[in-house]
């Protein structure tokens, strides 16, 4: 590989990584907005977006270069591959973390309600999976990506709990509708994203061993 290919590699690895720490980021804040009741927190959320969003066509752009100028081959060839997908499966992730913050600021000036389930731990185990998939992509590690698999089961699980918990909400207390939507929403949100960060840890599978585990494929 020449030391050009090997800069240009590089610089993606960091693209990637980057823009993965800043999705993260507006999850965690996101969040917090919705549970603390912080409009600031959630037009922060807003705003970050718009740099994911800039981060993710130049890194792209950056990608397709890459391609043109060296035309890599083998391991190479399918690294900037996974690299355009799990790109713009990143760009989804900041949108659905967008979507959360704008539930938060419809809920800002509504009266507290009572938060009977703990978004933050979901919202904890969804940024988890999303930075264990993307350090299994860069260290090309299908130990880890395969682990990213199990944990998607317990969002799910969680994301039931929430269901459950509001439709109580609603039996005792009819004036907690907004209250009660925003919550499923946010929490539907987070198990999207999982969704979106078992993909990524399915196509990293899938670059390493060439084995396709999606849609029910042998995950052994």
């Amino acid at each position: 590989m020449s030391k050009h290919l090997r800069r240009d590699l590089e610089q993606i690895e960091s693209g990637i990584l980057e823009i993965g720490g800043l999705v993260e980021q507006n999850i965690a804040t996101a969040i917090t907005a919705l549970v603390g009741r912080r409009p600031e927190l959630a037009r922060q959320v807003l705003d970050i977006d718009e740099e994911i969003d800039r981060r993710e066509v130049d890194l792209e752009e950056e990608c397709l270069k890459t391609l043109a100028l060296h035309q890599p081959v083998a391991t190479d060839l399918r690294f900037i591959i996974a690299v355009i997908k799990v790109n713009s499966t990143l760009e989804r992730m900041g949108d659905l973390a967008c979507n959360i913050a704008r539930g938060a600021l419809r809920l800002a000036d509504l009266p507290a309600g009572r938060h009977p389930v703990d978004l933050a731990h979901m919202g904890g185990q969804v940024r988890g999976m999303v930075d264990q998939s993307l350090n299994a992509l860069v260290r090309l590690d299908a130990e880890t990506a395969r682990e990213v698999l199990a944990y998607d089961d317990e969002v799910d699980a969680e994301n039931s709990a929430v269901c459950d918990e509001m439709k109580g909400l609603l039996r005792e207390d009819t004036g907690s509708v907004e209250y009660a939507v925003q919550t499923l929403l946010a929490a539907r949100h987070l198990e999207r994203i999982a969704d979106h960060a078992t993909n990524i840890a399915e196509d990293v599978v899938f670059l390493i061993e060439g084995d396709i585990i999606r849609h029910g494929g042998a995950a052994e």
